[in-house]
């Protein structure tokens, strides 16, 4: 901005001496002409031709010095306007995703158009732009769940004190991040009330009433809420906020069986949306009793990685709680043989983290890569004018409209950008920063040749169409798309996956930003161990961010990244003796 002052004050000086200038040439000539009206009295034919000689000498002088004044402003004009886009443009590119991880996603959710930042601490204003995408998510899942059965429903987001601290082990791994309501106006309330961290003892005192028989089972019911979890560490918007939107089923069931074959259900569909919908490869796996929910039986995950950092991200839960609830809040039901049973109960939930995942694994140094099938906007169509004998302007606009409404027709998530005060190339890198997967070029050689080019934006991949054959090869760069995008993040995250069977090889590995499979004994204190150790030998971490690795699942597929047979391998950790009961996937994560 400085050095754009500055252009714009000395093109203002050069303004001034030019205008001097031409005033001067002006007066000159005046000047010239009086003199001359006096010389002219008594003046011979010859003297007469002399002059009239000399004096268009003197206009031609004048209006060439004119003409190169005027010149001279329109390049000094010319140049501090591309000074000043050349400024817009800077503020526009984006710190090297390689280089500054951290201020690269910071600087490219907003100039996206994703989030803005909030005066409050860790909460974010979500724009059109990243809502779309949650949107797109939301009814994917809904649809699925619905179909099986899952209703909608919606409980307060305040809890009382003695309901949340109900269940012990629970509220234990919550407490820290728990916020409480105290006032109302300038009066102190009589009782603390919590802003729900999660809804387990929201709903399950309603579940107590509800269900009385066998009859009523199961109980399936989900909501779309927000969450507060006041979070310690440095917050991340998507990442880890204070608040944040997600969806939370809660069952209950007769039978344990038909529990658990939920908990799989509903990781199944969180598999997809990460794999079929955000193009991001997951690992599916049970969490170790140290890692798994408070108060539950056990946890399932699915676990995703970023390779431009190295950590893994948890992806989204689904948890089977056993009868551990339903004993504390006493749901109970009436079998067929009118004996008193507790029933077994699961929660599950994804959250609008899947969004900040899928940034920092498909984003770019020009921007967002959005993945084809939450994409706001798959298609932008440009109209390239130019100068052309035979094509004009409005021409190639009706065409780019044209082909516009076709597209819309299809049902594809398009727009048209026909801005006359923006020229091709600003157009495309406003696209490629705001993630469109792809753009459709027209230009006039285009309108003659009745063809169009197809650009993706993953890889910047050309494909020359003809257009009767747009739609069609449209959706099929739209499912190349996907798939690129997908193989890519698969690929880097089985380059970074090793296997390891001791504990000096451990560290090196999370340094070189590995995630690890490696033989675990699974107890806590070991894995308390693990993560201790692993701090205390890490290198420099990421500001803000902890060096030390804890497990991420125990994967259901014992193979993943070329482990062998178990058999009688001993636990990895330091000073570990124990035999190890699975292979573990470790690393450091978000």
């Amino acid at each position: 901005m400085e050095d754009l002052k500055k252009e714009k004050e000395q093109l203002e000086t050069e303004n001034k001496e030019l205008k001097k200038v031409i005033e001067t040439v002006k007066e000159n000539v005046n000047e010239g002409e009086e003199h001359k009206r006096i010389d002219r009295e008594g003046e011979t034919a010859e003297e007469k031709k002399e002059r009239k000689k000399r004096e268009k000498e003197e206009r031609k002088k004048a209006k060439k010095e004119a003409e190169k004044a005027r010149k001279k402003a329109k390049k000094a004009a010319k140049k501090a306007e591309k000074k000043k886009q050349q400024q817009k443009r800077d503020e526009k590119q984006l710190p090297k995703k390689e280089e500054d991880t951290a201020e690269w996603y910071s600087q490219l959710i907003v100039k996206s158009g994703m989030i803005e930042y909030y005066d409050v601490k860790g909460c974010y204003i979500l724009r059109p732009w990243s809502y779309q995408l949650w949107e797109y998510i939301k009814d994917y899942i809904d649809g699925k769940i619905k179909k099986d059965g899952v209703q909608n429903c919606y409980f307060p987001l305040f809890v009382t004190k003695k309901r949340l601290e109900a269940e012990e082990d629970h509220i234990e791994g919550f407490a820290p991040e728990v916020a409480w309501v105290t006032k109302s106006g300038d009066k102190d309330l009589t009782e603390p009330i919590a802003l729900r961290p999660t809804s387990e003892t929201i709903m399950y005192p309603a579940y107590a009433k509800w269900i009385r028989s066998y009859r009523d089972l199961p109980l399936r019911l989900n909501q779309w809420a927000n969450v507060v979890r006041w979070e310690l560490n440095r917050p991340q918007p998507f990442i880890r906020s204070r608040e944040f939107l997600w969806q939370e089923g809660h069952s209950a069931f007769a039978k344990k069986s038909e529990a658990e074959e939920e908990v799989i259900f509903a990781l199944d569909i969180y598999a997809s949306v990460y794999e079929d919908l955000l193009a991001i490869p997951v690992v599916k796996g049970r969490k170790t009793e140290k890692e798994k929910f408070a108060g539950g039986d056990y946890t399932t995950t699915v676990e995703a990685y970023v390779p431009i950092s190295g950590r893994a991200v948890q992806g989204a839960t689904s948890h089977h709680l056993g009868q551990n609830f339903s004993k504390m809040f006493h749901i109970e039901f009436e079998n067929e043989n009118k004996e008193k049973e507790l029933v077994y109960q699961n929660s599950w939930g994804m959250t609008t983290r899947t969004i900040g995942v899928m940034v920092m694994i498909h984003g770019d140094n020009k921007g967002l890569v959005l993945p084809p099938r939450v994409a706001p906007t798959q298609v932008v169509v440009i109209p390239l004018i130019m100068k052309h004998k035979e094509v004009t302007p409005e021409q190639v606009n009706a065409k780019a409209k044209e082909l516009y409404e076709a597209l819309k027709a299809e049902g594809i998530r398009v727009e048209l950008d026909d801005r006359d005060d923006k020229n091709p190339g600003w157009k495309y890198s406003e696209a490629e920063m705001r993630g469109i997967t792809l753009r459709v070029e027209v230009g006039p050689r285009d309108v003659l040749n009745n063809k169009c080019v197809i650009v993706r934006r993953v890889d910047s991949g050309k494909v020359f169409v003809e257009q009767d054959k747009l739609i069609s090869e449209t959706k099929a760069q739209l499912d190349e798309s996907h798939k690129i995008m997908y193989n890519n993040a698969l690929k880097q995250r089985d380059e970074r996956m090793v296997v390891i069977e001791k504990w000096d090889d451990f560290v090196p590995a999370l340094d070189k930003q590995c995630i690890i499979m490696a033989p675990f004994c699974g107890e806590k204190h070991c894995e308390g161990q693990i993560k201790k150790h692993s701090g205390e030998e890490a290198s420099e971490s990421e500001e803000g961010l902890s060096g030390a690795a804890k497990s991420l699942c125990v994967p259901f597929d014992q193979t993943l990244g070329g482990c062998g047979e178990l058999g009688d391998k001993c636990c990895f950790a330091k000073d570990c003796k124990a035999k190890a009961k699975s292979w573990t996937l470790f690393g450091r994560s978000y």
